[in-house]
This record gives structure tokens, sequence and C-alpha cells, in this order.
């Protein structure tokens, strides 16, 4: 009789460990539909662009998630922390790279170019992105940081006809995942609108 009681106890005790944690929600972010379209500064198309082809956005290995990051300043800058419940729908470098399309799309009358297709473009625009993190001064106040380095080429002879980096900071609205996303967007778009300026000035005459 002992024996069958241990083995019930034994039984009870190892259906409490199978049992499902309780699941947390997530909240997962873009950058917004149409975003770029209704809200964002526009220019003037350019004349001067017959083809520009941009390429997928690269990153660095710690980037190439859909984690959304942040750092301690005020203890251990170095280190990077991620935010459990809250993160991107797809990698940053994707998400902006779809974005940086969709703005010289507006402005240039649809003359970009994916990777994807066959068509040869006459320019190559390359962006890396090398920050796109959130930075805690104090427990209660952050900002966020966004850096690109993009260089223009010239496919046919391979000429490097420009190299340029570009760099922002925004201070957070909340110092949250929520804060974050919402500084980081509108960094990112800050720097998309100076590399259409940029674009603009750097691509040669037709």
């Amino acid at each position: 009789m002992k024996k069958i009681l241990f083995s019930i106890g034994i039984l009870l005790l190892s259906g409490c460990t199978v049992l499902p944690s309780p699941k947390t929600n997530s909240a997962i972010y873009d950058f917004g539909a149409q975003q770029s379209q209704q809200t964002l500064k526009t220019f003037s198309p350019p004349d001067k662009i017959k083809s520009l082809q941009v390429t997928e956005i690269s990153s660095p290995a710690w980037l190439n998630n859909t984690t959304i990051h942040y750092r301690l300043a005020y203890h251990n800058p170095a280190q990077f922390h991620a935010y459990a419940n809250s993160r991107w729908a797809a990698a940053p470098a994707i998400l902006l790279t779809q974005q940086v399309r969709n703005r010289i799309v507006a402005n240039t009358h649809d003359q970009v170019i994916n990777d994807n297709i066959t068509a040869r473009a006459e320019y190559v625009l390359y962006i890396e992105l090398i920050e796109f993190s959130q930075v805690f001064d104090t427990t209660d106040a952050s900002y966020v940081t966004v850096s690109l380095r993009t260089s223009l080429v010239e496919r046919n002879s391979r000429k490097l006809l420009a190299q340029k980096s570009f760099h922002t900071k925004i201070d957070t609205p909340t110092a949250n995942a929520t804060g974050a996303v919402s500084a980081l967007i509108s960094a990112s778009n800050q720097l998309i609108d100076e590399l259409i300026e940029w674009l603009a000035q750097e691509l040669p005459q037709s």
C-alpha cells in the first residue's frame, strides 16, 4: 500500500512539472503602414535619376534578429540587453530596407530596382546599419541612436561616386520599449530624409 501511495505521489509531482507555464503576449512592432506617404517630409522628384538599385541593408551580427536592444550607460555601457516581451516584426535592417526603398520610390518616379529582379540599374546604393539601439542615461531617461554608412556606385564602371555616414540621436518619449520604438522610427525617418537629399546632390545629371 505504501508503495502504491508513493508511486501516486511521484506521478502527481511529475504532472506538476510538465504543466505549461502562463504565456505572456509579446508586442510586435514595425515602421507603420503607409507612414512614409502620409506624414513624412517629401521632396521634389530629381530629374537626374535614371535607375537606382537599393541593395539589402547590411548590419552587424548582433542586429540580425528581431530584438529591441538597449544599453545601461549608468551601469555597463558595453553590455547589451533585450526587452523580453517586445520585438520587431523583422530584423531592423529588413524593415529599414523597405522603408528606404518606399521613400526613394515616392520621390523618383518608381525608378528603384530591387535586388531580386533581372533589370540592371545604372547606379547602386549600398547601406550599412551600424547602430540601432536605446541607451539609458538613468533608470527613467533614455535616448535612441541610429547610424548608417552609405556608398553610391556607378554599376558599369564600378566607380565609387560618393560615401557618407549618417547619425542621429533622439530622446525617447518614455523610458521603455514603446518609447524606444517610437524614437527609433523617428530617428530612422530623419536619416532617410537626409539620405534622399544627399542622393539628389550626388547622383550625376542624366
